[in-house]
């Protein structure tokens, strides 16, 4: 067991930490409060059980006499709460069955040196009087891979106390397949989100494109509290309408939401790319898609040797087909998943820390060969007509640019959805891979791309058998 955090504490920090740490608990984890009668255990056991209890929140007394509480949270999870200082015998425990809550249930016990034998893998929080009376000591004990969030969880709740919102309750948004974390923050009527990009990440990015956005009119969230140092931001809540949900439930809506991007794309690309970001030209478009060569073929069980040359063709049909307009912003990881709808106000944007300066057909076709939800070809194909409509650019020359940026892209991701499988433990994104070839296949019968689907078609496709042979050699899941 190692010391994985320490920290001073007053009640409302303490409380906080309790709040982010019941954000991520999962059953079968145990956190044993240590310390003096008045040192805060049941302060935070109390904290920590409202926080997952959320609005239906109920009081939590003391379990003192009755040795054990017990609650449900709305996700179905039981929360055991006990109290042993008036444990009696430690045979009593059998009864309360605290033994099968171990396994099922999230556990807070309070004075638990009287367990004849610590839970495996359990959490210790050690509670201890400060020299300034209303300050505490905090010290938190385990095993580092059972608790390889636990240091971060102490920054995260560190950085919103300063910030003013400690007392909220905190709830874990989707994650992406970064390193970065999303947190709601509501407190009554206010919510933010809680960005946790762990360094050496993208902060410093993600506050200059902020900046950039807004600064030109655009939907980026205002930024309340930043620690680029840390990796820690918090931001304004832009609601939970992606416009991938709102196509989910209304898909009537398609057309209309897709016109409102493609319109967004010709406003953002009416202004100068900022200094200082990534070019996204021919050689760096060549070295991303080798990601492609590195894993797709091997895993497929073919010669990779063939597909090593994907990247020179790339680098050279941008040259040809590319390289006569100026670049624009990208916003690069541009789909539903990351767009808010807001109805008639301007779309909310998410996820941008990644801009680039490169070719106005990539952010297109990354809304419209979307990686997780078809798109009708018919509205791919009239949302091409509108922007190029709205630019004047040349058709012909745009499209065939857009399918030769519609391959490069699609096949990265291929690249990349089987690195996440075999490398990383996170096999689901295989469930995405036919998509994403057929959108290759399309883009590769544009005439110009010829020379590159001479290489790519002698590929196998992502056959279920395929994919299934790629999950069956998946690392176990990250934690």
């Amino acid at each position: 067991m190692q010391t994985l955090a320490t920290l001073t504490a007053d009640e409302a920090m303490t409380a906080a930490l309790a709040r982010m740490l019941a954000a991520s608990a999962r059953p079968g984890q145990t956190f044993l409060l240590d310390g003096p009668v008045g040192a805060g255990k049941t302060h935070f056991a109390r904290a920590f059980i409202q926080a997952r209890q959320g609005d239906a929140a109920e009081d939590v007394p003391s379990p003192t006499f009755t040795l054990v509480q017990t609650y449900d949270d709305p996700m179905g999870t039981e929360i055991w709460h006990a109290d042993l200082y008036r444990l009696g015998d430690v045979s009593e425990l059998d009864e309360l069955g605290l033994d099968e809550a171990l396994t099922d249930a999230i556990t807070l016990i309070e004075w638990p040196e009287r367990i004849e034998a610590t839970p495996p893998g359990a959490l210790w929080l050690r509670l201890a009087p400060d020299a300034d009376p209303g300050m505490r000591q905090i010290s938190l004990h385990g095993a580092p891979e059972d608790w390889p969030d636990l240091a971060r969880a102490v920054e995260r709740a560190q950085f919103i106390h300063a910030a003013g919102w400690g007392e909220a309750q905190v709830r874990l948004l989707a994650g992406d397949a970064s390193a970065r974390r999303y947190f709601r923050l509501i407190h009554g009527g206010d919510s933010a989100v809680l960005m946790d990009d762990p360094p050496p990440g993208s902060m410093a990015s993600y506050l200059a494109m902020t900046g950039w956005l807004r600064d030109r009119g655009f939907a980026a969230p205002e930024v309340f509290a930043a620690d680029p140092a840390h990796g820690l931001l918090l931001m304004d809540d832009l609601g939970d309408d992606l416009v991938a949900r709102v196509l989910e439930r209304e898909p009537a809506l398609a057309r209309p939401i897709y016109q409102r991007i493609t319109d967004f794309l010709v406003d953002l690309h009416r202004h100068q790319p900022p200094l200082g970001i990534l070019a996204l030209d021919g050689p760096e478009l060549a070295r991303q898609v080798g990601m492609f060569a590195e894993w797709y073929p091997q895993a497929v069980g073919v010669d990779p040797a063939p597909s090593l040359a994907i990247a020179a063709q790339i680098e050279a049909l941008h040259a040809r087909l590319c390289a006569d307009l100026p670049p624009v912003l990208s916003l690069r990881d541009f789909h539903a998943e990351n767009l808010i709808w807001r109805g008639e106000a301007v779309l909310g944007l998410l996820d941008f820390q990644d801009a680039v300066a490169t070719h106005p057909a990539y952010d297109l076709v990354s809304a419209l060969q979307d990686a997780r939800r078809d798109v009708d070809p018919a509205i791919e194909a009239a949302m091409i007509d509108r922007y190029i409509a709205a630019t004047g650019l040349d058709a012909d020359r745009f499209r065939a640019a857009y399918a030769l940026l519609g391959a490069q892209r699609n096949l990265r991701i291929m690249g990349i959805f089987t690195r996440l499988a075999l490398h990383v433990g996170k096999p689901r994104y295989l469930a995405f891979m036919p998509r994403v070839w057929s959108y290759v296949q399309r883009n590769l019968a544009h005439p110009a791309l010829a020379p590159l689907a001479v290489i790519v078609n002698d590929l196998p496709a992502p056959t279920p058998d395929i994919t299934d042979r790629i999950a069956a050699r998946c690392q176990t899941p990250a934690r």
